[in-house]
């Protein structure tokens, strides 16, 4: 049996048996908070425990990393959803220790491409249209500095509103201690 299937008979004995009643919220954060962290498997329930939120508490929106790496790519796109559209007045960027995209080596993922089947050719169009997918691919070297850059480019974007805060913090994610890397109200 597939994943898949395994997923949709769980989901099935979920719904009638109405296992879902506790998790009913509405789409607005309660807490009016929008959250940028890393898709780490180890951070999808320490994360909200370690910062005592509940479902429908905050909006979590997750990539590798916590990185925002295009002022007008999906990432940002969903920060100012949850501001304008979501009611959230705070904007956290938490990115964890022992990140995954600290050590990302671009020319291993393109080879794995390879070995996959993504075609050269596929992989020179898309060079040859402009994209340097070596630089596209990169992590970074630092967690504080990743953060501290993305949290720059949130806070200065010309569509993020002059009065929310963004924070950036670091999560270790075996213990869910908090480093403060840089308190948005500062900046207010």
């Amino acid at each position: 049996m597939t994943s898949l299937k395994e997923i949709l008979n769980f989901n099935e004995f979920f719904v009638a048996h109405k296992q879902y009643e506790p998790y009913i919220t509405t789409k607005y954060p309660d807490k009016r908070i929008v959250i940028l962290t890393c898709m780490d498997t180890r951070l999808v329930e320490l994360l909200p425990k370690a910062m005592n939120f509940r479902n429908g508490d905050v909006k979590i929106v997750k990539s590798a990393g916590a990185i925002v790496n295009h002022p007008f790519g999906g990432i940002m796109r969903s920060l100012l959803v949850g501001v304008y559209a979501l009611q959230a007045d705070e904007v956290y960027v938490i990115g964890h220790y022992d990140c995954g995209m600290s050590a990302v080596d671009p020319d291993h993922v393109l080879d794995s491409m390879r070995e996959r089947g993504v075609a050269q050719e596929t992989l020179d169009i898309i060079s040859y249209s402009g994209v340097d997918l070596r630089e596209w691919l990169r992590g970074f070297g630092d967690v504080t500095t990743s953060v501290l850059k993305s949290v720059e480019l949130v806070r200065q974007h010309p569509l993020m509103p002059k009065g929310i805060p963004v924070h950036g913090l670091v999560i270790d994610p075996n213990t869910g201690r908090l480093d403060l890397i840089q308190d948005g109200s500062e900046f207010l």
